[in-house]
C-alpha cells in the first residue's frame, strides 16, 4: 500500500497495482520464500518416501540416506526462510529509525516477521534432527546375534 499526505493534512492510500512497483528487496525476498516452499515440499516428499514406516523404497540400506537428503533439504529451506525474513526486518528497523524517511513509509515489525522466524527455526531444527538421527546401520550382519543351544554345535570349552 502506498500512502501520500496531502496539503490539507489528509492521508490518501492506494493498493499496489502491480508487483513490479514493489522494491527489489521485497521481490527478492518473495522469490526466496517461494523457493523455500518448493524445497521444503520436495524434502517432505523425499522424507515420506524414505521413512521407516513406508514401503516406497524396498532397500533398507538406502532409507537412512534418503532421510539424510531430506534433512539437508530442510536445512536449506530453513536458511532460505530466515534470510529474507531477517533482511526485511532489518530494512523495517533501519527505515523506522531513519529521520529522513517519509513518515508514511515507516513500517513496524508485525506478526509475520515473528512467524517467519519461528518457521525458519522449526525447519532448521527438523533438518538438524533428520541429519543427526538418519545414520546408516553399521556392519553387514544386520544386528543379528548368534545363540548356541546345548547341543553339539556349542563351543567345546567349559566355563566355570
Amino acid at each position: 500500500m502506498e500512502c501520500v499526505y496531502q496539503s490539507t493534512g489528509q492521508q490518501q492510500c492506494k493498493a499496489y497495482e502491480s508487483l513490479l512497483i514493489l522494491g527489489s528487496d521485497i521481490q527478492a525476498a518473495r522469490a526466496m520464500i517461494i523457493v523455500c516452499c518448493m524445497v521444503s515440499a520436495i524434502s517432505l516428499l523425499i522424507l515420506f518416501a524414505g521413512a521407516e514406516f513406508t514401503t516406497c523404497v524396498e532397500n533398507e540400506d538406502a532409507k537412512p540416506k534418503i532421510c539424510l537428503a531430506a534433512g539437508v533439504g530442510m536445512l536449506i529451506a530453513g536458511l532460505l526462510l530466515i534470510i529474507p525474513v531477517s533482511w526485511t526486518a532489518n530494512n523495517v528497523v533501519s527505515n523506522f529509525n531513519n529521520p529522513l524517511a517519509n513518515p508514511s513509509s515507516r513500517r513496524e515489525l508485525g506478526p509475520c516477521i515473528f512467524i517467519g522466524w519461528a518457521g525458519g527455526v522449526l525447519l532448521l531444527l527438523a533438518g538438524g534432527l533428520l541429519c543427526c538421527f538418519s545414520r546408516p546401520r553399521s556392519g553387514g550382519s544386520g544386528g543379528t546375534a548368534k545363540y548356541y543351544s546345548n547341543s553339539a554345535s556349542a563351543p567345546a570349552k567349559n566355563y566355570v
